[in-house]
């Protein structure tokens, strides 16, 4: 880049919304983290952190169906696909239960993960959008990056076995967790590698963000954070894991909230949506977010005192894995209708 150049470059704050929205969304792991470290060596809190930050992204999940099922728009778009997904999940979960629930366990943990990452990409390139950076490979890389040098640290890390018992995860949670320890003499090997891709990766970023002729201090901010958050995870695996956890649904109910109102704010822009009529009633977002949210968490402890755990898992695996599947095809910012709702040029 010329002095020239760089004299020209011009570096902005473009938020989602503002200041305080964006720094809720970008630090909305804190609380979570808080928590654990506060509690860190007390097994009955941290056993009710992790419970209570699971059943919270479990209640994420089911938000999306009004996104697809209420809104003629983006059902027409993927017609086939979203009549005949419900029925291909539910039954690939009940022969997934019938082998061996924790197989699908980990497969479910696993995608989850990668869903997660990708959500914080997702937002990423809609900072770099606002300022007309099109090009988010090495930023998607980089990301990807971080989460399996998290990963595979912690399977390197001696100390990760006590850290699982200290925290009290039985059962399922722990089975899926010992797969890290079983890796550990492959992890010690391959981590070096692993610092060195990271650490080049990053400066690959850092130089295209300084070539770029506009740059995004909200997009620094936002994945300063999540690099952090990376950091944690190596240092304190159980806080990354349930600050990892709840920030995805956090984000999640922030910037569906976000959509809400601007997706549908008359007849002819959302073509007659059922959920645009009822964002525009008297309820607004907010009153279709609360009632939402009550909704799914009375279901969520019905199902999960009064129902047995087959039909507990059935269901909410069956709207996790809808939700994993259809959030990676209706928030494409090429859509004309999300890159409005986030004021990007299309």
């Amino acid at each position: 880049m010329t002095t020239i150049q760089r004299e020209q470059r011009r570096v902005e704050y473009r938020w989602v919304v503002n200041p305080a929205w964006d720094l809720l969304m970008a630090l909305s792991w804190v609380p979570f983290v808080a928590l654990a470290l506060l509690w860190s060596g007390d097994t009955s809190r941290i056993e009710w952190l992790v419970a209570a930050t699971l059943i919270f992204s479990v209640s994420h999940q089911p938000l999306t169906m009004p996104l697809v099922y209420a809104d003629g728009t983006v059902y027409r778009s993927r017609r086939l696909i979203f009549a005949a997904t419900p029925a291909v999940f539910l039954l690939a979960v009940v022969i997934g239960l019938q082998l061996d629930p924790v197989i699908i366990a980990v497969i479910a943990g696993v995608w989850n993960a990668g869903h997660t990452l990708q959500q914080r990409y997702g937002i990423s390139r809609i900072y770099g959008r606002k300022v007309g950076q099109s090009d988010g490979r090495i930023e998607h890389t980089l990301l990807w990056s971080m989460l399996a040098l998290s990963v595979v640290w912690a399977a390197a890390d001696s100390a990760t076995p006590d850290r699982i018992s200290q925290a009290g995860l039985g059962g399922r949670n722990q089975k899926g967790l010992e797969v890290l320890t079983d890796a550990a003499p492959v992890a010690r090997w391959v981590l070096p590698v692993m610092i060195l891709g990271v650490l080049v990766l990053a400066v690959m970023w850092i130089r295209q963000e300084l070539e770029s002729e506009r740059t995004n201090v909200a997009k620094w901010i936002y994945l300063g954070s999540t690099t952090f958050l990376f950091a944690l995870i190596i240092i304190s695996p159980i806080a990354g894991f349930v600050g990892y956890v709840g920030s995805h649904a956090a984000e999640y109910y922030l910037v569906v909230y976000k959509h809400l109102g601007d997706r549908y704010p008359d007849e002819v822009t959302d073509g007659g949506a059922p959920l645009g009529r009822a964002v525009r009633s008297g309820v607004g977002p907010l009153g279709l977010m609360v009632i939402y949210t009550v909704t799914v968490f009375t279901v969520v402890f019905v199902l999960r005192w009064y129902a047995s755990w087959q039909t507990y898992a059935m269901v909410f695996l069956t709207l996790g894995a809808l939700h994993l599947f259809y959030d990676g095809l209706i928030w494409k910012l090429r859509r004309p209708e999300v890159a409005r709702s986030f004021k990007i040029p299309t």
